[in-house]
């Protein structure tokens, strides 16, 4: 059997599929949920970098709100069933040192997740959220392991 197809999540990218992936991106202050159907075995993955989408212009995966949105019509595409589905959240790293609450965009990006996921029912099993520094993910989509990484800030 060959190894899975890899394929990079970039920022405002989302992906799901019935064949097995290994997806991998990078996340800042941007998040990324990752879901899963325990019994298809389907995974997909998004990477967004702001909350919430303001009705301005295209409906785009950048902004949360839509991102979410996608990847589960996405899931539910490929026969996947909501009640099955499971939820990972990543990222949301305050990486920019700010004081005003308005600009705290990593916070943000973690409580739109938690809230349109409660909406919807899915359960969040795993999350590795907030701090300082960046991550690295890489999930499996066959069988939902994820291995993530602390990326530390470099000072030039």
């Amino acid at each position: 059997m060959s190894d899975p197809l890899k394929i990079f999540i970039y920022p405002g990218k989302l992906f799901a599929s019935e064949i097995p992936y290994h997806l991998s991106t990078i996340l800042g202050s941007c998040v990324s949920v990752c879901l899963f159907d325990e019994v298809k075995k389907i995974g997909g993955m998004n990477h967004y970098m702001l909350p919430l989408w303001n009705g301005d212009g295209l409906a785009s995966p950048k902004y949360g709100n839509v991102a979410i949105d996608l990847l589960l019509q996405k899931m539910y595409s490929l026969g996947c069933r909501k009640n099955n589905i499971k939820a990972k959240i990543f990222g949301g790293a305050g990486v920019i040192k700010n004081t005003c609450e308005l600009y705290n965009i990593g916070e943000r990006n973690i409580q739109l997740a938690q809230e349109m996921l409660g909406k919807e029912n899915i359960k969040i099993i795993a999350s590795s959220v907030g701090g300082v520094n960046g991550r690295k993910i890489l999930m499996d989509t066959q069988s939902f392991q994820i291995r993530h990484q602390f990326i530390e800030k470099q000072n030039f």
